[in-house]
C-alpha cells in the first residue's frame, strides 16, 4: 500500500534546507493520495512519528507532500538511510 501512495523522495537544495531547519522530508506522491494515507505510509516505511503533512500540486501537475516529523525523529537520519547524503 505504501508504494502506491509514495512514489519517491524529492530532494533539492531547498528541500535539504527545509530538512535541516524544520525536520521535514519531501516526497512525490500519487495524485489521489490523501494526507492520512501519506502520513500512515511514511510512519510505516520509516518507523517514525509524523506530526504534519502538507500537500501541493506542482506546475507539472504532480502532487508533492511535505512531511514534518516529530522532534524525536531526525529527517537527516532518514535521508541518510535513503542514501541521499
Amino acid at each position: 500500500m505504501a508504494a502506491d501512495v509514495i512514489k519517491y523522495p524529492f530532494i533539492t537544495e531547498k528541500a535539504t534546507l527545509s530538512m535541516e531547519k524544520n525536520n521535514t522530508l519531501q516526497f512525490m506522491v500519487g495524485r489521489q493520495a490523501r494526507k492520512e494515507q501519506i502520513s500512515a505510509a511514511v510512519e510505516d516505511m520509516y518507523n517514525v512519528k509524523v506530526v504534519k503533512v502538507t500537500t501541493l500540486i506542482t506546475s507539472r501537475g504532480e502532487k508533492k507532500a511535505l512531511v514534518t516529523l516529530a522532534p524525536e525523529n531526525s529527517a537527516e537520519e532518514i535521508a541518510s538511510r535513503l542514501g541521499i547524503f
